[in-house]
């Protein structure tokens, strides 16, 4: 009887397991089958998660309702209704680009789900269903069969960047994953055969349970909508405000996933630990929520990452301690899924249409202070919140003088007295409050707002209250602001993607990467003499609308930006004046770049200047072979295309070389570093990549600026050129 026992589990373990990691292995994959169309910013990845979170609500529900018939019928169902998704099979995208009159986040989801959304929300219901039939099997409590989903989930998720992505073409990806669907069809037949013939037979486990009320269901639902939200908050926080590091996204879903995995583990010890730790690792979490810069990112990064984990294994473990009988079990799952849906709406839609900053992060955190269920960590405090009024007195107490704290901290109250001691100081008593105040929510979740607003919080709300200083759009987060007296800068997450000079006579003066002794600086210089005086010039990303300067009498322009927030900045002259003074009715085309290009006639441009960035990353789609054949197309014979590389994270040289070798291009590459003497004129240092099909054309380019400052860029052997079908950045992450 114990070996039929154990090989039930084991096979409904199995089946569990091989469902969740085909899910987060799906995931990954179709959104990298979507970059030549999407764009690579972590609001897309936000957009994919919510339609992914909506599949799983949809199979939930679904599960929810078969639930209703017989356990064999069920079995009978969802296998046949398996094999009428296999009509899918193999996976991909819908054909179409998007319309340039639907808004990017809804083309997301539309395409997203059109192309996965029957396979993906049969696969989704299998979890539940499989925990449902495993009661009626009656061999064990269904629940922790909830981890072992959860851990095949984290293992898809990790294989597809380790291991997928780098060794397999998304042709031989999608044949591999459809051949894993048909062999969980299998597993869940071999499932299906240990149900019992007839519901007198072996019938489901029941307590009798009555069914959960709507209060506990609404507290399921915050319980499970708190850490979804806080996943894409971190997402978001950690890849635009505090390292821009690819892959870095994989983290906090992964972490979000095994934090499930603990919480319903049939072993608490874990989960105790982690819940009784929660409190004071939310308080580190309120030090780092607005930081958007910081000298030690990786640190920073490392300490949100724990925080996320720690608070949603603990919010996770609270939904597993409030769990009901099995024969509500689908029911369970159905709230949390719910759950999950809400999360992910606030953080990928309504978010970025009420805030001009992502302050869903500190949102989330507070929310998850007011979630969170643990004693005080002394006795001698727990007996002090005991007497009621006692307790009322302390909290309106606590709640003064954090207010008063933070303020001072700032420098709002006492400004004279402004010093980093005085800011410490008050910091550390507000966390020493919050350290008394664990275990009463309001006082402690108090707490946790006014350490945000002290560190950093205040400083934020009076930037965004400024008109016209932040800017938030689908594609990211923008803030415009003046380093001290003589700079204007435009700040993209981490990174500064444009600087004006302020004193008279040098505004229209280029600067930052794109200073006149820099590769794009040389080459626009030299276009008079390398195409004549009627060149035709192309820009792919308009930053600031530093580039603009460089335009002489006669030269044709045409800029291509994705972002319209990003038009709107460089064309107000109380930013920046780049546009303004130098070509006040620039050609602006606001779309893709690349889908733009390829719609053009061919050779429209005598010189082409891909400068794309997402914070500190280049969309990938923008790098592969099909891309630099659509810009061949798009150049003149003549012509010439000048990449911008630089990038604190990647070496991208290898990339470029690779698809220049391939595609027939001769490269130059120019390291620029500025000179210290010229500190004042705020030049950055660059790496620009300089191509043609022309060899006698670049080499007049390297002639006329000097041949002293140009290097053939790094060609490393066997590095394949990346393309649409098939690319991975690990083997060129700057370790």
């Amino acid at each position: 009887m114990a070996d039929r026992i154990g090989g039930t589990r084991a096979r409904f373990v199995a089946t569990i397991c091989a469902g969740s990691f085909l899910l987060f292995l799906v995931q990954p994959m179709i959104a990298r089958m979507a970059l030549p169309r999407l764009g690579g910013s972590p609001s897309v990845w936000n957009s994919a998660m919510l339609v992914y979170q909506a599949l799983l609500l949809a199979g939930y529900a679904y599960a929810h309702w078969l639930g209703r018939l017989p356990v064999r019928r069920q079995a009978l169902v969802h296998l046949g209704l398996f094999l009428i998704a296999a009509i899918f099979l193999p996976i991909g995208l819908k054909s179409g680009d998007p319309p340039s009159s639907i808004d990017p986040a809804l083309w997301v989801l539309w395409l997203l789900g059109a192309s996965i959304g029957p396979i993906f929300f049969v696969i989704a219901a299998q979890a539940p269903l499989m925990q449902r039939w495993f009661t009626a099997t009656g061999e064990g409590d269904p629940y922790p069969l909830y981890a072992a989903s959860n851990l095949g989930s984290f293992a898809g998720l990790i294989a597809y960047p380790l291991l997928v992505e780098p060794l397999m073409s998304l042709k031989a990806q999608s044949l591999l994953w459809s051949a894993g669907y048909g062999l969980l069809f299998f597993l869940i037949y071999a499932c299906s055969r240990m149900l019992p013939a007839s519901e007198t037979a072996r019938a489901e486990i029941s307590t009798m349970e009555a069914a959960p009320n709507w209060r506990r269901t609404l507290h399921w639902i915050a319980l499970a909508s708190v850490p979804s939200g806080l996943m894409l908050s971190t997402s978001l926080h950690l890849t635009t405000d505090i390292v821009a590091m690819p892959l870095l996204w994989v983290m906090p879903l992964g972490l979000y996933l095994l934090s499930f995995s603990v919480a319903f583990a049939g072993g608490r010890n874990l989960a105790e630990a982690c819940t009784a730790l929660a409190p004071l690792l939310l308080l580190i979490g309120a030090c780092t929520a607005f930081i958007d810069s910081t000298d030690f990112p990786v640190l920073i990064a490392a300490a949100t990452l724990l925080v996320l984990f720690i608070v949603a294994v603990a919010l996770h473990a609270r939904l597993y301690d409030l769990r009901p009988a099995p024969e509500h079990l689908t029911r369970f799952y159905l709230a949390m899924s719910v759950g999950g849906m809400m999360g992910g709406l606030f953080c990928a839609l309504l978010a970025p249409l009420i805030f001009n900053w992502t302050y869903e992060h500190p949102i989330l955190l507070a929310l998850a202070g007011l979630l969170l269920v643990r004693g005080s960590l002394f006795e001698r405090v727990e007996r002090l919140w005991a007497n009621t009024d006692r307790r009322i007195w302390l909290t309106a107490g606590m709640l003064i003088a954090g207010l008063l704290l933070s303020l001072i901290g700032a420098g709002i109250l006492l400004p004279d007295m402004e010093s980093d001691a005085l800011k410490a100081l008050c910091f550390t008593l507000i966390i020493i409050m919050g350290v008394a105040a664990i275990g009463q929510r309001v006082a402690f979740t108090g707490c946790l707002i006014y350490l945000m607003l002290c560190l950093g919080g205040w400083g934020k709300v009076a930037l965004s209250m400024t008109p016209g200083a932040m800017t938030r759009s689908y594609f990211g987060v923008y803030s415009v602001r003046n380093n001290g007296p003589d700079q204007r800068l435009l700040v993209h997450g981490t990174t500064v993607h444009g600087i004006q000079n302020r004193r008279p006579g040098q505004e229209a003066d280029p600067t930052s990467y794109y200073a006149p002794e820099s590769g794009v600086g040389l080459a626009l210089t030299q276009a008079p003499a390398l195409f004549g005086p009627q060149a035709r010039i192309g820009m792919v990303g308009l930053g600031s609308g530093t580039l603009a300067c460089y335009r002489r009498p006669g030269q044709r322009w045409r800029f291509y930006e994705i972002d319209p927030a990003m038009v709107a900045i460089a064309r107000n002259p109380a930013d920046f004046t780049f546009l303004s003074r130098c070509q006040p009715t620039a050609d602006i085309a606001i779309g893709d770049a690349r889908i733009m290009l390829a719609r053009e006639p061919a050779a429209s441009a005598d010189l082409l200047v891909i400068d794309a960035f997402s914070s500190d990353s280049i969309p990938m789609h923008l790098l592969t072979r099909e891309a630099m054949a659509v810009y061949a197309r798009h150049l003149s014979p003549r012509g010439i295309l000048m990449v911008h590389i630089s990038n604190r994270f990647l070496d991208l040289q290898p990339v470029i070389a690779a698809a220049a070798r391939a595609g027939g291009w001769d490269a130059r590459l120019r390291y620029y570093k500025p000179d210290r003497r010229d500190a004042y004129r705020n030049y950055s240092a660059s790496v620009w990549i300089a191509m043609a099909r022309d060899h006698a054309q670049l080499d007049r380019l390297v002639a006329l600026s000097g041949s002293d400052k140009w290097q053939d860029p790094d060609y490393r052997p066997g590095f394949p050129a990346w393309t649409d079908d098939h690319g991975s950045i690990l083997p060129i992450l700057k370790f």
